[in-house]
């Protein structure tokens, strides 16, 4: 049989197996990044089309109002595209500041973790 040694040894065996275990597992929170980073490229994608789509709007508006079909319309899709780049670009500046903010704090935590 086995000896009460042998046991504890094993124990102790499963135990580290499990932490190794959990430790590389993939946790909620690599999905829960993922998502975020999927929704931030929705927000993009909708602040671009709907910059367009305004843009679409006012000029065929104006066109119709005038009468000069091609000229307000082709401005203001332009005028709407780049309202759309410049929100986007300026989103794009607010998740890369957040992920900064979120590395410098995990550092930091890092540090005050192991100086303790």
């Amino acid at each position: 049989m086995t000896e009460p040694n042998d046991l504890e040894r094993l124990k102790a065996l499963d135990e580290r197996l499990e932490k190794l275990k959990k430790a590389k597992a993939p946790g909620p929170k690599v999905q829960q990044q993922g998502h975020e980073m999927a929704n931030v490229a929705w927000r993009m994608v909708t602040e671009l089309v709907a910059g367009l789509l305004i843009g679409f709007g006012i000029g065929y508006g104006l066109d119709v109002l005038f009468g000069t079909m091609p000229l307000f319309l082709v401005l203001f899709i332009l005028l709407g595209l780049a309202a759309g780049i410049r929100v986007m670009m300026r989103s794009a500046a607010d998740v890369q500041r957040q992920s900064q903010e979120a590395t410098a704090a995990l550092n930091e935590g890092r540090r005050v973790g192991s100086s303790a």
